[in-house]
């Protein structure tokens, strides 16, 4: 498989996932549906504990390292803040100490979400990046266990959504994804090819942090100066290189939204179907609105999250007056 995961590990980490939290819904909304002009199914991972896809991994990754070292003396991670919230809650469900660093100016409610959860915060660093460099510092200081953004138990853990997607809508022609640092397109084509569907694997990037764009039209990593995005899910400047590879492989490719574009998303999902969704979960919708590429009559997108600062989503909702 493209992904590298045997089918084994990914049933090992769904079974482990379902332990822990129940299936997220994918619904097909009638309204969603005209506007696309097209079948789209949702798949509302906004519905989590958390509120986000990320949480699927922190069980699998966290149940790893306890397994491994039942004294384990804590973690510690960057995050923007779903992948925060995901450690911090099974941090918490472990019984181990979880600091997590976030860039300055980073989204106060997922914050202090990431607080109430249990986790230590510590804000480091102008974006993603810096806070990451920084987090790698503090666990060789104190002695935790650094998680970075991209690990097999990771990809394994969230990869849990797509097979619930792709078991309960088998015969979906392409399905839209968020990309941030790269676990959860990856654990969809790992899924994917697991079943031994057709179906296409569509990235998504903001143009305003578009380093998987970039990367996997050069065929090499590519870094970007900024990722300034509202899209904060999305705000990477370096592709991790694991990642690419399997992008690069098992993805049909990559399609590029504005803040804007993602914004008016954000406004759709709430007109047609009700829900919160943040800027990286809508991500996938305003791509499939706009892609001259997409071939097909029966679409999913990923609403990874809807963790978003109230006063900007009210921002977003006024900007439709």
């Amino acid at each position: 498989m493209t992904s590298g995961l045997a089918r084994a590990d990914l049933e090992a980490a769904a079974r482990l996932v379902h332990s822990a939290m129940p299936p997220t819904p994918q619904l097909s909304w009638p309204l969603l549906n005209q506007r696309a002009g097209c079948e789209v199914w949702v798949k509302h991972e906004n519905h989590t504990p958390t509120g986000a896809f990320k949480i699927r991994g922190g069980i699998v990754m966290l149940e790893a390292l306890k397994r491994a070292d039942p004294k384990l003396p804590g973690v510690v991670s960057a995050t923007r803040g779903n992948h925060g919230q995901s450690l911090a809650w099974s941090g918490r469900r472990h019984g181990v100490r979880t600091v997590i660093v976030v860039p300055h100016g980073n989204s106060r409610d997922k914050n202090a979400a990431m607080k109430a959860w249990g986790a230590e915060l510590v804000e480091f660093g102008r974006d993603f990046d810096e806070a990451k460099d920084h987090a790698a510092r503090l666990a060789r200081e104190q002695g935790l266990v650094s998680i970075g953004p991209y690990h097999a138990e990771l990809v394994a853990g969230v990869g849990s959504y797509a097979f619930e997607l792709l078991s309960a809508v088998p015969d979906l022609d392409e399905v839209y994804v968020p990309i941030g640092c790269g676990s959860g397109i990856s654990g969809l084509i790992a899924w994917r090819d697991a079943l031994q569907l057709r179906t296409r694997i569509v990235g998504v990037v903001s143009t305003e942090a578009d380093c998987y764009a970039l990367s996997f039209a050069a065929g090499t990593a590519v870094e970007t100066a900024s990722a300034n995005t509202f899209a904060d899910g999305m705000a990477v400047r370096v592709p991790v290189p694991a990642a690419l590879e399997v992008i690069r492989a098992g993805a049909d490719r990559i399609v590029r939204v504005s803040d804007d574009e993602v914004k008016a998303a954000v406004r759709h999902y709430y007109s047609d179907t009700h829900n919160l969704v943040e800027g990286a979960g809508a991500a996938p919708l305003a791509a499939l609105l706009k892609d001259p590429a997409r071939k097909g009559a029966r679409f999913a997108v990923i609403a990874s999250g809807g963790n978003i600062d109230r006063e900007a989503y009210l921002s977003v909702l006024r900007e439709d007056r």
